[in-house]
Parts: C-alpha cells; structure tokens; sequence
C-alpha cells in the first residue's frame, strides 16, 4: 500500500518510518526545504533512540523516501495522513488547527481517486468532521473517507510504542475505510496487539482523556509529594504502596518538577478549552493545569532554601534540561521555569544535558554550556538534578562533592538519598517528598 505522510516533525517522521517498516510504501512531504534536504542526506532532524538507522534502513530498501512536492507524494496514495502541529493558540487554549485545516484543502485539491484522510495530529473533537467539510467544499466529486488515528508515542520510547502498542485507537464513518485502516495496520492484527475501531469524536477523545488522566496522575503524586515532606512519609514508598494495587497501577507515579513535553500542557489545556466551550467544565484537569505550574515554582522556593535563601552571586550546576530523558525536546519542559528564575536571582548557572545544547541556547539565555556534569559542578554552590538521564542516574557522589565550592544538592528526580550525599560528603540535600538534610555548621 503508498501511503502520504504530510509533515515530518516528531509524530509524522516516527509514523512514517515505521510504516514503512511494515512493508508499505511511504512518501514523507513537507514545505521546509532544509528539512527535507536533511532528511534525503539520511540525517535525522530530531533525537529519537533507534529512529535514524530504522529510517535509513527503510530508505535502502527503497519503501521510504522524501519530497516538497504534495502532489507527487499523494499520487497512488489509498491513505494520506496528516501529521502537522496543532499548538496552543495563543489566548484562549484552543488547538490551533491552521495548519490541518490548510493540508486538508491541498489534499482535496490535488487527490484524484479515492482516498482516506487520516488525521495523525492531535485535533479537537469535531475536527475530522470539519476536514470532511473542507475537503468535500474545495473538491465536490473526490471519492474519499476521513478517519481518526491518533498518536501514542512517548518521546524516547517511540519506535517501540509504534511497534508494540498498548492499542491502536481508529476512527471511521464507513466499512471501506475501515478496511483500508485495518490493512494497513495488518502487520499489528497479526500478533495481536489491540486495534480499537469507534466512531471519529470518540477516538478524538480518546486521546485527550488518555493524556489528562496521566497528566493528573503525575500531578497527585507531586501534590501527595508536598504533604509527604510536611508529614514525614516518604513520597518513594507511598508510591509504592499506591502503584501495587492493580487498579491504580506503578507508571506515572514518580514524584517530579512538573510534567512538560509536546502533549500533556497542550493537551490539558484544549480539554480544558473544549469542556468550556461545551459548557461541561472539565475542573479536575483546569486544577491540574493549576496545580502544574505551581509544582515548578515550589521547586525554585527549594532551591533558595539550600542557599539559605540567597541565590546571589552562587554558581549553580543544573544537570538536565529536557523535559524527560532519551529527547532532545525543551517544549514547556521545567527548565523553562526554574533556570530563568535562578538567572532572575543573580546566580551564575551552568548547564549541562546530553542532548538540550540544541535548543536549549535559544531557550535559556545567560547560562553557561558544560560538557557534562564533573565540568558544571566545579566550584557550584549547588547541583539541581531536573532531568533524569542515565548519566545523571550513576555519578561519582564523592568526586561531585570534592568538585564543589559547597557540596549541596537539590535532588528533583528523588534519584540519590540521604544517605547517598552523607555518605559522598554533602552539607546539604533536598529531594520531592523526602526529609532533607542539612548539616549542622556548630
């Protein structure tokens, strides 16, 4: 089967690979013109483990390949999915379906048999029904299906979701497009991994529910995290005691500075919109909306309070910038809130992140680059851990301690102990939902 993937950001380029890998034929187009040079060199434009050589591997067998020219990548085309961003519109939270709604009129304008439309990007519900509109307005006699596929992919673990998915969530309005989705999502059926078939607004709501309900669960564990270092509990076994029971279940529990990313600060906020705009208001996700931000600000108060208050004039070493591990993506990642603030305080901050350099320069003005975490802790005042990369995971505690002008840790990702810095030589440590230590100076 040819299959059209219309742009090649993160979900468009990972989906158009692994199709590919499933033996169909993918044509990737997009309107950057450096993008698709890159790609035609066989360079990979984002970091995703895994992505460049499975990419390069499809192209060889000549299944893969990468154009500017829409026209060209719909001809022969049975499906063409639309994988372009939707952002948060500046303002009101919408989704800001600009760009889908502007693929969906090129489609119809260049398609000549029939096709199914699939929308891969994140939409509003309703949104399939508004392509089917603008698609049926610009081009009355196309023969053609819309359908709903969103996207699961963690960044970082992508390939592997595509391969092994939890489930496959499509939407159709007919039995013939219906057959086209399960074609090509044949190689899945076949070893049995879920393919769930509903209606389009379910499965556009699918994906909304889905990412509110785990940016919930990550912010409970961060409000639960709070009480815990008021209390005396510790936030790492009530986590637990909590994520054996089967219904509630161990992934998302992992106290944290905030949830960031591509999807659950876009996501939170459009369901929010949508329940607004409907008059249903969605209040537990608006309070994890809430909730969120106030986590990353709780973690700047943490910070001050290891430096007795004062951040002036201190050299501080921040060590991860990505909003999670194994991406190279800062998109409303806690970096974002929490390094301005220590720059705002008259701190010198170094950096270091295996794969922040990129975008992160841009994105976080006055810090200072280092090549790893022994470089950016020479002669700190303190070491903030905000992301957990493997790195990060395995440090030579006391070669850290000896580095530093003050051997004091603000531990963000709970990765070390108490007992870990003692040992190493820490004076101080603070992590999420933990007793801190401080030395006593007498």
């Amino acid at each position: 089967m040819k299959i059209a993937m219309i742009g090649t950001g993160y979900v468009g380029l990972v989906s158009g690979v692994c199709f590919s890998d499933f033996g169909h034929e993918v044509v990737c187009v997009d309107k950057d013109p450096a993008k698709i040079e890159m790609l035609e060199r066989g360079e990979v434009p984002i970091y995703e483990p895994g992505l460049d050589a499975l990419m390069a591997k499809n192209v060889a067998a000549g299944r893969l390949s990468f154009t500017l020219d829409l026209a060209q990548a719909i001809d022969g085309a049975e499906a063409i999915f639309i994988a372009v961003g939707t952002p948060t519109r500046r303002g009101d939270g919408h989704a800001d379906l600009t760009y889908v709604m502007a693929a969906a009129e090129e489609i119809a304008q260049m398609a000549k048999d029939y096709v199914v439309i699939v929308t891969k990007s994140t939409v509003p519900v309703g949104t399939n029904r508004q392509v089917k509109q603008a698609v049926r307005k610009a081009n009355p006699d196309l023969d053609f299906d819309v359908a709903s596929n969103p996207e699961f992919l963690r960044e970082g673990a992508a390939i592997d979701d595509f391969m092994k998915p939890d489930r496959v969530v499509v939407g159709v309005q007919s039995d013939r497009a219906a057959d086209v989705m399960a074609e090509i999502y044949r190689p899945l059926f076949l070893r049995d991994f879920p393919i769930v078939t509903t209606d389009l607004e379910s499965a556009e709501m699918i994906k909304y529910a889905a990412n509110a309900f785990l940016a919930t669960k990550i912010t409970f564990i961060n409000e639960i995290a709070a009480l815990c270092e008021r209390t005396g509990a510790d936030i790492k076994q009530v986590s637990k005691g909590m994520g054996l029971d089967g219904r509630i279940g161990n992934k998302f529990l992992h106290a944290g500075p905030g949830y960031g990313g591509s999807c659950f600060p876009k996501d939170t906020k459009a369901l929010a919109r949508m329940g607004q705009d409907h008059a249903v208001p969605m209040q537990i996700t608006e309070t994890v909306i809430k909730v969120n931000e106030e986590t990353k600000r709780r973690m700047i108060d943490k910070i001050f309070d290891l430096c007795d208050g004062s951040l002036n004039g201190k050299t501080v070493a921040v060590l991860g910038v990505t909003f999670k591990p194994n991406t190279d993506d800062m998109r409303d990642a806690p970096a974002l809130t929490i390094v301005p603030a220590l720059v705002g305080a008259g701190a010198k901050v170094r950096v270091t992140d295996p794969q922040g350099k990129h975008e992160g320069e841009a994105l976080l003005p006055g810090v200072q680059w280092s090549v790893d975490a022994y470089k950016a802790v020479q002669n700190a005042d303190l070491m903030v851990i905000l992301t957990e990369w493997n790195e990060f995971r395995a440090l030579d505690l006391k070669k850290v301690a000896r580095r530093m002008a003050t051997p004091r840790m603000a531990d963000l990702r709970n990765i070390y102990s108490v007992k870990d810095a003692k040992r190493a030589g820490f004076v101080a440590y603070d992590s999420l939902g933990r007793p801190p230590f401080h030395a006593d100076p007498n």
